[in-house]
């Protein structure tokens, strides 16, 4: 079984941001599964079962993430290699998707969060989305939501996604960035 984790915020003003983008392959990905809602308050997230994954996406905002996954992990009594998470990366330019294990946070507060919480050793799913101008404006610009433009190559960027996160379960992470990175 592996847990996979889409970084998000709730609500619907975040529905489109750059920083739910976990959230879009979450969607996506359940909504061609067969699965049943836990409900567990100290689970932080809404939490879905199929028969073989969970898919988390935590309520907690993503500065908190780390409280859902670890209390998830713990509760399923998950290994590190059987988390994968899926998070906005503004180091990498929009469309780009990219893996690794462990690594830093990179200033990502979920990440950041979830790192405290378990460790640093789990499956990263990157997704870029490009920086802004003004460096000193990060938040912002992760808070807005995808240009037309982006949203209209979104599509293609999850299904590619999904994809790879499929072979993920599977593979190896090396035989997955062989096939599935995308620049």
């Amino acid at each position: 079984m592996h847990l996979i984790v889409g970084l998000g915020n709730i609500g619907e003003k975040y529905q489109l941001t750059r920083h739910n983008v976990g959230f879009m392959v979450i969607d996506e990905i359940t909504k061609g599964l067969t699965t049943s809602n836990i409900q567990k308050s100290n689970f932080h997230s809404t939490l879905e079962k199929s028969s073989y994954d969970l898919f988390s996406k935590p309520t907690t905002y993503m500065n908190n993430s780390g409280m859902a996954v670890q209390a998830i992990k713990e509760y399923y009594k998950l290994e590190m290699e059987d988390i994968i998470v899926i998070h906005d990366d503004i180091d990498l330019p929009f469309g780009t998707v990219k893996f690794k294990i462990g690594g830093g946070h990179g200033g990502h507060n979920g990440l950041r969060s979830i790192d405290a919480h378990i460790g640093k050793e789990y499956i990263r799913v990157r997704i870029g989305v490009g920086k802004p101008q003004d460096k000193t404006d990060v938040a912002n610009y992760v808070l807005n939501n995808f240009s037309k433009e982006e949203l209209n190559k979104l599509p293609d960027i999850i299904a590619h996604t999904m994809n790879a996160i499929k072979a993920l379960k599977s593979e190896d992470i090396e035989q997955v960035k062989s096939k599935f990175t995308l620049k």
